[in-house]
């Protein structure tokens, strides 16, 4: 794992100095932990968020993970050491929406380096948002030695291996692209009951990493646009996803572990042939709404778009986040074959930044170990 200081050669002068004053003045973190009663190990993390949805990446003091596979080592993460996630993700330490990454060894050919990846309700198998951050993040903290003018870093995740391209020019990262796993449709047209609106509605599910469900704003009568409200949309986001996965059994040609729902994304698609732009929102987990314009979620999207006709083979899209008005590009590069399922690789661009270093404690008589959640 990368060391506590490890982009400490990347802050600004301003912020390097802010650490010296509080080294000088005694107020090291690391000196007052060891005068702590604590239980386990102290976390030290990396902050960062791609589009406003922010992603926090464990660096030291996560657990060794028993497994031959990325996912037996997500099913042991899961079954042994979840009080983890819950401590990092959950509040006091984190919040409702936080959304976490743990680099793990990876056993597939080719991968640089593997992430596990984690929210306010589990573990995820792919994450968009997080692998762009996670490119520049490689770079910056040498598991990956960068390049001009590009840098290409293979990253395994739950649902596969992901190849991360990322801008480097002048000492510095910039912008991410990402090539999805094959990403297809499952089914179109299909109707789902929706207990809070006594009525079905018509849905379509697509992967790109993971499964959702994906409405249109108009089917469901609501406004996605960025000044609307988003606590309703987000409850209906989650009924959504709630009776979607009452009504239809997902399945993947790979792995049984990759066949769930994982959420909803409301879309609006009215300035699509006008100005090649989509406004979604993304729901997901449990009831989690996500800042960006969810990068998995895109490439099924882009998926089901070229599987309409819709969208064109090498045609750059926008994707908007309603949430915060970030944006990915997003293009069909390829037509492969997943299984029984005709797919596409699709190129999703975005830009992350950092946004802090943390250090975690627990005392030993705090009652808040693992946190708490408050929706």
């Amino acid at each position: 794992m990368s060391s506590l200081h490890t982009c400490d050669s990347r802050l600004t002068t301003k912020t390097r100095d802010a650490f010296e004053v509080c080294r000088t003045r005694g107020l090291s973190m690391a000196m007052d932990i060891r005068n702590l009663d604590t239980v386990g190990a102290a976390i030290t993390t990396c902050e960062m968020h791609t589009g406003g949805e922010p992603l926090r990446i464990l660096e030291i003091g996560g657990p060794n993970l028993v497994g031959n596979t990325i996912l037996e080592k997500r099913k042991d993460f899961r079954r042994n050491h979840d009080h983890i996630r819950k401590a990092l993700m959950r509040e006091p330490r984190g919040h409702y929406d936080m959304y976490g990454a743990a680099r793990v060894a990876p056993d597939c050919d080719g991968a640089d380096v593997a992430f596990l990846f984690m929210h306010n309700e589990g573990y995820s198998t792919m994450c968009g948002h997080a692998v762009i951050a996670l490119g520049r993040y490689c770079l910056d903290t040498g598991i990956v030695q960068p390049k001009e003018p590009e840098t290409l870093v293979n990253i395994q995740c739950p649902c596969g291996l992901v190849p991360v391209y990322v801008s480097y020019k002048n000492g510095k990262s910039g912008s991410v692209r990402f090539h999805s796993v094959p990403s297809f449709v499952f089914c179109t047209g299909l109707k789902v009951f929706i207990p809070e609106l006594d009525r079905s509605i018509t849905v379509d599910v697509a992967y790109g990493g993971a499964f959702y469900v994906f409405v249109s704003a108009q089917e469901l009568g609501i406004d996605i646009s960025f000044e609307s409200p988003k606590k309703k949309s987000t409850e209906m986001g989650q009924a959504i996803t709630n009776a979607a996965k009452n009504t239809v059994k997902v399945e993947h040609p790979d792995s049984e572990d990759l066949a769930f729902l994982y959420g909803t994304i409301i879309v609006d698609t009215s300035t699509l042939e006008s100005d090649g732009l989509i406004r979604q929102m993304t729901v997901f987990a449990d009831c989690e709404l996500d800042r960006s314009p969810t990068g998995s979620g895109t490439s099924a999207h882009v998926a089901l778009l070229v599987a309409g006709d819709r969208m064109k083979m090498n045609q750059t899209v926008e994707f908007e986040s309603a949430v915060t008005k970030s944006r990915f590009s997003a293009r069909a590069i390829n037509e492969v074959q997943s299984g029984r399922f005709d797919a596409v690789t699709v190129e999703v661009s975005g830009n992350a930044y950092y946004t802090g270093k943390n250090v975690y404690v627990t005392e030993a008589d705090d009652p808040f170990k693992t946190g708490f959640v408050v929706k």
